[in-house]
Parts: C-alpha cells; structure tokens; sequence
C-alpha cells in the first residue's frame, strides 16, 4: 500500500492541536473517568430509573401545558422585542447600505463613527449571556416572566443584529449598490436590493435563534423567571424523576417543532 505524502504533516498538526489542548483541559478540571466509578454509576441508574413511567396525570400535564405555553410565550415576545431593536441596528451598522460612500467610495467619518458606536452596542448586549440579565432583571422587575423577556431581548438583539449585517454584507452588492446610485434611501436598498437574496438565510437564522430563545428560556427558568424551567427546577429539587421525564419529552417535542416550522419557512422562501 502506498505511503500517505502528508502523514508527517498531519502527525506534526495532530501534535500541535494535542498540545494546545491538554493544558486547556487540565485548567477545564476535565475529568471524564469519575463518571465511571461506582458511586456515580449507582446515582446514574438510580435516577434515571426514577424517570420511568414518565408523569402523565391529567393535573400534571394540564401544569406543563401551561408551563411550556408561557414558555414558548416568553421566547416569542423576548425574540419580537429583539428583533424591533437589531433591524434599525443592523441598517445602521451595513456598510454596503451606507449612502455616504456613493461616489468616492469612502465611507464618511461621521457615518463611520456611528457604525462603530452601534457595532460596540451590539457586542455589549450579546456579551452578556441572557441568564445574567435575568439574575439582574429579577432583582429589578421580580420573579416572572418579565424578567425573561427582557433578557432575552437585550441579548439577542446583539446577535441578531451582528449576524444579519454580515449575512447582509454576504450578498451580492450589485443590486444594493444600483438602487443607492439612482438616488434610493437606505430602507429601500435594504428591502429592495438585499432581501430578496438574503431572505431565505435571515429567517432561516432568526427561526434558529427562537429555537435557541425557547432553550434560554427554560434555562432561566432556574432563576425565578417562570415556564417550564421553574417546573423543571421544582421537580429536580423534590427528586422527581418521572416528572422530569415528561417535561424533557416536552421540552424536546418544542425544539423539533422550531426546527419543523423553520424548514416549512426556508422551502416557501426557495
């Protein structure tokens, strides 16, 4: 058999890649084996056999189908809010819809300045993950809902708005840069010029993160802001396997309804 040419070269990357990674993994405290020994073998199989048969009276599930209902309402109206903020962001923050580089093709100083004053805003409100604002917001807003909302608004809106200015910049310019030329406003070279390359991506992403709104949502549920992670942390607490077992089946069933509606939205938009 004849020798691979590039063995040396991927035996010195492998190398390389496990010599950067050990000393990650050792100040990660990675310690996979102690799910191997026999204590946490015996909590494993004991909690898990808890989990079955999952609850399924009627006054449980009617509880989760609230729980998960106010949920998936928390997700939405925390996605909705931030999609009212990262769609003026993301316009300012386009550099392919900016009007000032018509002509020369420099972008003006003060044009450039508030781009990088909105670029900074979004990085700070996506670098602070939504279960942080949520530990705050409940110290400002209470236990609730609310809470949640808002925190999931505040942090998706940085990230939508970064990443539907660079799926924006991806597209092709040709039509964008036509509209400007002839005298087109930024909205109009936006709605015209590049949606309708990049709509299939856009709400691709955007149905992505109300998936990932949906999971943050239970999350910060753990911290007092209601739905089916408050459940979820009630029955951890009480040792209820088989409630848990229920609420994950729900808690599954909602993602794969997200990524149904999302591949629904993507073959309409093909």
């Amino acid at each position: 058999m004849p020798r691979d040419p590039a063995w040396r070269g991927r035996l010195i990357g492998a190398a390389v890649v496990l010599l950067v990674l050990w000393p990650m993994l050792v100040q990660a405290e990675f310690k996979p084996w102690i799910l191997w020994d026999a204590q946490s073998l015996a909590a494993t199989w004991q909690f898990l056999a808890s989990f079955v048969p999952p609850a399924h009276s009627l006054e449980f599930l009617q509880l989760v189908a609230i729980s998960s209902w106010e949920t998936i309402a928390m997700a939405t109206a925390g996605m909705a809010l931030a999609m009212l903020g990262a769609i003026p962001l993301t316009l300012l923050v386009t550099e392919r819809l900016s009007i000032s580089r018509i002509g020369s093709g420099a972008v003006s100083p003060l044009a450039a300045t508030v781009r990088h004053a909105v670029r900074a805003l979004l990085v700070l409100l996506r670098s602070v993950p939504e279960l942080v604002w949520a530990l705050l917001l409940v110290r400002i807003v209470g236990l609730g809902p609310t809470a949640g909302v808002i925190a999931i608004a505040l942090t998706y809106c940085g990230m939508l708005g970064k990443v539907y200015a660079e799926i924006l910049e991806s597209s092709d310019a040709a039509a964008c840069n036509a509209l400007l030329n002839n005298g087109s406003g930024r909205l109009k070279a936006l709605l015209y010029g590049a949606l309708p390359e990049s709509a299939a991506e856009l709400v691709s992403y955007t149905i992505y993160r109300w998936e990932c709104a949906i999971r943050g949502s239970v999350v910060m549920g753990f911290v007092g802001a209601g739905g089916l992670g408050q459940r979820m942390d009630e029955s951890m607490k009480m040792m209820a396997g088989n409630e848990l077992a229920t609420m994950l089946i729900v808690f599954v069933l909602l993602v794969a309804g997200a990524d149904a509606v999302s591949a629904m939205l993507r073959r309409r938009l093909a």
